[in-house]
This record gives C-alpha cells, sequence and structure tokens, in this order.
C-alpha cells in the first residue's frame, strides 16, 4: 500500500491536487499542512523529511478535499489576518479581503488620536473593521451591526480574543439596530456583487448575504446611502466600499442625497474601492 509519508511527499501530493484548483497550490498546501501539523511554515520546510502520522495524513487529505471543492483557505484553518490582527473566521461570515483595509486606513485618518469619535461599522461580520479601527483607536466608541446573528458571534468571539471590548455589537438591518443615534463616521463594507454575476460561483462557499443584494449589486449601497445622513452628526463622513466599476454610480448616489466633498479612493491593486461623502449640517 502506498502511503504518503513524510512531510515533503504530502507537500508534493498537496500541490499536485491543487494545481487546477488554486491560484496558489503552493501556498494553499503548505498553509493546510502547517495547520494539521502545528508547525510554522518555517519548520515546515526544516522538517520536509520527517513522517507524517497517519492521523495527520487523514487530516490533511480531508483539507486538501475540501479546498479542491472551493472552501476557502480562511474556512479551512479558522483564521485571517486582517490589518495584522489574527481573527477568526468561519462559513458564517465573509473572508476579509486585503482592499478592505483601505476602509479602515481612510477612517483611522479622520479619527485623530487626540480626539473622540463615534464609528458605526454597518455588516461588520467578523468584526474586522470595527476591530481594526479599535486596536488603533481605544477611545473610539464603535458599534458594530450585522443582520446575522451567528456572524456577530463571531465578531464578538474576535473582540473577546483579542482583548477589544469596547466595542458594541447590535444585531439588525442597517440603521434598524441604531434607531434615533448619530455618529461621527459610518463605514460599510456591504454586498456589492450582482446577484446574476458569474464570480458568485467562485464564492458559493462564502454567505451569499454578505456578497449579493440584488441584481444591480448597488441595492444595499442605496439603501445605506438613503438613511445615512439621518445617523450622521454634522460634518460627518459615510465611507463606502464597492465593486471595482461602481465608483461612479455610489458617487452619483451621495451626491443626490445631498452629500459633499466626495472622492473615491484606489485599493493596493489600482481599483477604485472606497467612496467617501460627508454632511455639511
Amino acid at each position: 500500500m502506498t502511503v504518503v509519508d513524510t512531510v515533503a511527499a504530502s507537500l508534493q501530493m498537496g500541490v499536485r491536487t491543487l494545481q487546477s484548483h488554486s491560484d496558489s497550490p503552493r501556498l494553499d498546501a503548505e498553509i493546510l499542512l502547517c495547520k494539521v501539523l502545528d508547525v510554522s511554515r518555517t519548520a515546515l520546510i526544516a522538517r520536509s523529511d520527517e513522517l507524517v502520522p497517519d492521523d495527520g495524513r487523514q487530516a490533511y487529505e480531508k483539507l486538501i478535499a475540501r479546498r479542491v471543492r472551493g472552501a476557502p483557505i480562511s474556512y479551512l484553518t479558522g483564521s485571517r489576518e486582517f490589518w495584522s490582527l489574527e481573527l477568526t473566521v468561519t462559513p458564517d461570515v465573509l473572508v476579509p479581503r486585503p482592499e478592505t483595509e483601505l476602509v479602515v486606513e481612510l477612517a483611522l485618518a479622520l479619527c485623530p488620536l487626540d480626539q473622540t469619535h463615534s464609528v458605526l461599522d454597518l455588516g461588520t461580520g467578523s468584526g474586522a473593521i470595527a476591530l481594526a479601527i479599535a486596536a488603533e483607536r481605544p477611545s473610539v466608541r464603535i458599534t458594530g451591526i450585522d443582520i446575522s446573528a451567528p456572524a456577530l458571534e463571531v465578531a464578538m468571539q474576535n473582540s473577546r480574543k483579542l482583548d477589544l471590548p469596547h466595542v458594541q455589537w447590535r444585531v439588525g438591518s442597517w440603521f434598524d439596530a441604531v434607531p434615533g443615534e448619530r455618529f461621527d463616521i459610518i463605514v460599510a463594507n456591504p454586498p456589492y456583487v450582482a446577484s446574476g454575476d458569474p464570480a458568485l460561483t467562485k464564492l458559493a462557499a462564502e454567505p451569499l448575504l454578505a456578497l449579493a443584494s440584488g441584481p444591480t449589486g448597488l441595492e444595499a449601497l442605496a439603501a445605506i446611502i438613503d438613511r445615512a445622513a439621518r445617523h450622521l452628526n454634522p460634518r460627518g463622513w459615510l465611507l463606502l466600499e464597492h465593486g471595482s466599476a461602481q465608483a461612479g454610480q455610489v458617487a452619483g448616489l451621495l451626491g443626490a442625497h445631498g452629500f459633499g466633498s466626495i472622492r473615491s479612493h484606489h485599493d493596493y491593486s489600482g481599483k477604485p474601492r472606497v467612496t467617501m461623502g460627508t454632511v455639511h449640517s
């Protein structure tokens, strides 16, 4: 009986199996074997000739098979790094993307360290944006909202794990969870993929609720913009992540709802990703 029994042979099998199912088969194979053996990638390479226990081999093969079926690496490992924070992620939440760090960067620029602000994070999911801001600005009052109770459980777990208890968490649909409340900054990474977009096929493992909200992809963005001004303090800001082809439409919606100083910002790959505007009164 042929058995994959060394670290090197296990990796070789993983890379070969993932070759046509991943953009980074070697990296994926290494990360999953590190998960099984509970070692770093550096240690993994140093142990290439060591034997993999039979139960470890079986666990690795199961993870590789799930990756082949489209499960994101972060769901398989149970974690994802975002803004240098190690976040727990589950299939109840969207996997945080690097481009979303732009929302954090822009929000922090509006929150000087010597000032106290209030921030509302709509559709918080894993809590990535809210917790990244909380980690950098301990004095800021932050509220994270999600319509999904299981998603909010993940956010609260991350809050406890990262020892960032000053974030408030609420279940609700957008502003329904904060009736009558106003904030200095509202941030959101809402679902913005059109419901018929073929890209959703590749994202099937992630919660559809966090990805698509209607046939155009603008439905959630429009709903937020429609009500945001009533929940912002004077000179407050609304920051919205959106698809790379939606900047013009989002800017138009902001202008139509009385927002000023509207501008779009590009993510680290050079694509327009976040559009923001302010209310003057």
